[in-house]
């Protein structure tokens, strides 16, 4: 039986070694060394990897921000733009204060226009992300669209990008994302091992480590470790507990109240299907051309910026019966227009392949609902 310690000296190592990766991030600053800032799961870090920079995730997933944010932005905007703009305004988040570039791509209006304002406190290179999927006709300009940030990596860094550079990078960082698939599918056991709010904290705490081959053992050591029941003892109480899929927008540390109102009413989110989520859970073709290989895997993330957007459905179906949840839930940040009015495709969708209806919520990363969510859950749960 594993040692009822194991899982609390995991998480204190992680804690320890998010705090000693941020001070190595500090000194590498300090050596001349670049990091690059990234808002999006369509800019391929590979590229930033493949130069020597360090790859840092700033989207704003706390509330904390967001009121010195709508001093400049509209109070109806999407939280999670103006948590990520207040960032910038208040000089809080020290990996925004790090990086010496700042990474953006024209998936929503919103984020577009924002990304004008914050080139008022860094440079900012918005890549032109097309708005649909077809290879035929969208792809050889996105992958010109890559080859252009590929340069502007190599003059910010000094570092020519390889074929040999970039094809380590995508092995690297499929090894990584391999590691979070192994702990994401732990979801996959009834009862599952990894409460979905504890599962959420690793996934964001690792987003920020700098020394990937340490992430990625840490991330095998904790898939293991949970695996054998270290991080949740088994209980019939567990076993009757509802098995729900996250759909929709991103949440992270600091926007994932619903998570954890979900699992106080008794359930357990057991598998998300978002971008902090599944979506990342790819593997880039080692054996095409590294720049075709990136511009095809990146352009087909299911997001709703897509239209149509086929691939959340191909997902949403196979992670369904994968996972074998009982109810999905779909949430959508509010004025995030796309994924608002994809809400009706994916319940009927969803109804038609499955019998089973969703419960779509709109919210923010304010507490002020949290009753009304309760009260929403509760009651799709007892309609389970």
């Amino acid at each position: 039986m594993p040692s009822p310690n194991t899982a609390s000296t995991l998480m204190n190592r992680l804690q320890k070694i998010s705090e000693e990766s941020l001070l190595a991030l500090e000194q590498a600053k300090l050596d001349g060394r670049p990091a690059i800032g990234f808002y999006c799961l369509y800019s391929p870090v590979e590229i930033a990897v493949a130069a020597g920079a360090i790859p840092l995730p700033l989207c704003g997933t706390r509330n904390d921000p967001i009121e010195a944010a709508e001093t400049i932005l509209p109070r109806n905007l999407c939280p999670l733009i103006k948590s990520s703009f207040g960032y910038a305004v208040t000089d809080s988040c020290p990996f925004f204060r790090m990086s010496d570039m700042i990474i953006g791509d024209t998936t929503c209006d919103g984020k577009k226009k924002m990304f004008e304002l914050l080139a008022r406190y860094k440079p900012v290179e918005v890549l032109q992300l097309p708005q649909n999927q077809d290879t035929a006709t969208v792809l050889p300009a996105w992958r010109a669209e890559l080859g252009r940030f590929k340069n502007i990596v190599e003059q910010l860094t000094g570092v020519e990008i390889t074929r040999e550079r970039l094809v380590a990078a995508i092995d690297l960082l499929n090894r990584q994302r391999k590691a979070k698939k192994m702990i994401m599918d732990l979801g996959k056991q009834d009862p599952a091992p990894l409460q979905g709010s504890l599962m959420l904290e690793m996934m964001f705490r690792v987003g920020y480590l700098a020394d990937k081959e340490n992430t990625i053992a840490l991330l095998q050591e904790i898939a293991e470790e949970a695996a054998k029941g270290s991080f949740r003892t088994e209980s019939a109480q567990d076993r009757k507990r509802k098995r729900i899929l996250l759909t929709g927008v991103p949440v992270g540390v600091g926007s994932e109240k619903v998570v954890k109102i979900v699992e106080q009413c008794g359930a357990d989110v057991v598998a998300f299907e978002n971008c902090s989520g599944y979506k990342q859970a790819f593997q880039i073709d080692l054996e095409k051309d590294p720049m075709d290989a990136l511009a095809e895997q990146y352009l087909s993330t299911p997001c709703s910026v897509m239209s149509p957007n086929h691939g959340r459905f191909a997902l949403l179906e196979e992670m369904i019966s994968d996972f074998s949840v009982d109810g999905v839930i779909d949430l959508t940040w509010q004025a995030c227009h796309t994924y608002n009015v994809e809400a009706f495709s994916v319940n009927a969708f969803i109804q038609e392949r499955f019998g089973m209806s969703t419960l779509h919520l709109e919210t923010d990363y304010a507490e002020s609902d949290t009753e009304q969510i309760r009260v929403r859950v509760e009651a799709y749960l007892e309609m389970l």
